[in-house]
């Protein structure tokens, strides 16, 4: 008789012949990979980015990017894992060069214009999580999800953001306090 739930040994030789697969060029075994991996990629480019239409985007960056470079995985570690890392280095590249891009344009000696301006909380609406993290200034909220959501060390983060550990442990704590504000904790 057969299982209904084949053992994670067997589903884990599956997902290794579809990345060898995809590899050697098959589009098909690539779309596989696709759709067994694009929600959890774009949930996490949606909690990075705060932005629906964006988080779309790049997703769609992400899954061309590893399409490009899907010879360089060596199977040291699960696919998932390898494109997880993949889609944070994808969302905080862009954000770096959002960023550049956006200080060439427009330079001041008032740092506190880049910042989101701070809302009177309602006390009469309920806010949930996910809309509050998305409210999160963009370093802050990088920095909560990598760190609190996705398990990352401060000095991983600091490494992928180009930042000092001090930097990144004071973007978790505003963005906790700001967290605990919006959700009237």
């Amino acid at each position: 008789m057969l299982a209904d739930n084949p053992p994670a040994a067997e589903m884990h030789a599956v997902a290794d012949l579809t990345v060898r697969r995809a590899q050697e060029g098959d589009a098909t075994a690539f779309e596989q990979l696709y759709r067994d991996n694009v929600g959890r990629v774009h949930a996490l480019c949606l909690r990075l980015c705060g932005d629906s239409n964006r988080a779309e985007e790049l997703t769609q960056d992400v899954f061309v990017r590893a399409w490009e470079r899907l010879g360089s995985f060596q199977g040291k570690s699960a696919f998932s894992t390898w494109l997880h890392r993949l889609a944070v280095n994808v969302v905080l590249g862009e954000r770096r060069s959002e960023g550049v891009r956006v200080h060439r344009i427009f330079t001041t000696d008032a740092p506190e214009v880049y910042e989101t301006p701070t809302r009177a909380p309602d006390p009469g609406a309920a806010m949930d999580l996910e809309r509050a993290i998305a409210l999160l200034p963009p370093g802050a909220r990088a920095v909560f999800v990598l760190h609190d959501v996705e398990g990352y060390k401060h000095e991983e983060i600091a490494s992928m953001h180009g930042s000092a550990v001090g930097t990144c442990k004071a973007q978790l704590h505003r963005a906790r306090r700001l967290l605990r504000e919006a959700l009237g904790r």
